[in-house]
């Protein structure tokens, strides 16, 4: 069961991973609020085609917790996207993936704070290495051009970004027992709702781009992994090891970031790259060795 969750959470974090390269291929070919809204779109329909019968029996505890499930799709799937799509138009991906880093620590945070759930020592030491593993990574092995980065527009919507996620996965304790089918059917309905106002204010503006043929496929893409598949594992992770245990493998996605960088955008893969996953997977190890 333990490894499933491993299994399950890694998936997630490699799709996350792929959705911050997709959102720099958008750059010029679909605007952010529009991506969102499309993306959500077609996620539904896809959902839809399988899932209806399941939210037909479920229909009850639907109606009986639909604020707090549109809650999670407006914070943890709308929100973050808009904000991390947005983040990418004016600050660079060596910003974003520190910024990402931050949110086990939030999350570890909230717990205490909230509801006193204690962090071992084991695992503030392993949050420490996945972070130096990711600044390692953001910073392409220099300290200099760590010490030098600026905080701009961008890396303030990725900090919200990081806040509406973070509570996303601490509030996931709080879902009511609902087939899985169901709870991300409705949450993908609530994302898809509510990115409605922002897709239209765009639009108003004058600001939208509409897709051309890459902006439709990095939304399909983003639809099906970032959108469905790694939602669902990330909810089936947590329920398996809680958020503490499932927040540290967030870390793992500026590292997959990187090496689909180096894939797709044909980008050079480094010794620091190398170092900085064994650190990134180090303090996972560490974490997990020091739960209660």
């Amino acid at each position: 069961m333990i490894l499933r969750a491993y299994l399950f959470l890694t998936i997630t974090s490699l799709s996350w991973g792929a959705n911050a390269v997709a959102g720099k291929l958008a750059v010029g070919h679909i605007s952010p609020m529009l991506l969102t809204s499309l993306r959500w779109a077609m996620a539904l329909m896809i959902l839809m085609a399988f899932t209806l019968p399941q939210v037909r029996r479920d229909i009850k505890v639907i109606k009986a917790n639909l604020p707090l499930l549109m809650a999670y799709g407006a914070v943890g799937f709308t929100s973050f996207n808009i904000l991390l799509y947005s983040a990418l138009q004016y600050t660079t991906a060596i910003n974003v993936a520190i910024e990402q880093a931050g949110m086990p620590m939030l999350i570890f945070l909230a717990n205490f704070i909230l509801f006193r759930i204690k962090v071992t020592p084991a695992q503030i030491l392993g949050f420490m290495l996945t972070l130096a593993g990711v600044a390692i990574t953001a910073s392409s092995g220099s300290l200099t051009r760590l010490i030098g980065l600026e905080l701009n527009r961008g890396d303030a919507l990725m900090l919200l970004a990081v806040l509406c996620y973070g509570g996303y996965t601490v509030a996931l304790r709080y879902k009511p027992v609902l087939h899985w089918q169901s709870m991300i059917t409705v949450m993908a309905a609530s994302a898809f709702l509510i990115s409605l106002p922002f897709a239209a204010f765009e639009v108003a503006r004058g600001s939208v781009t509409w897709p051309d043929t890459t902006g439709w496929l990095v939304a399909a893409f983003t639809a099906v992994f970032p959108s469905l598949v790694a939602q669902v594992l990330f909810i089936k992770g947590n329920e398996i090891i809680g958020s503490n245990r499932a927040g540290i493998f967030i870390n793992l996605v500026p590292i997959f970031g990187t090496l689909l960088s180096v894939m797709i955008l044909g980008e050079m893969l480094h010794l620091y790259h190398v170092v900085a996953l064994g650190l990134v997977l180090g303090g996972i190890w560490l974490s997990e060795r020091g739960k209660r």
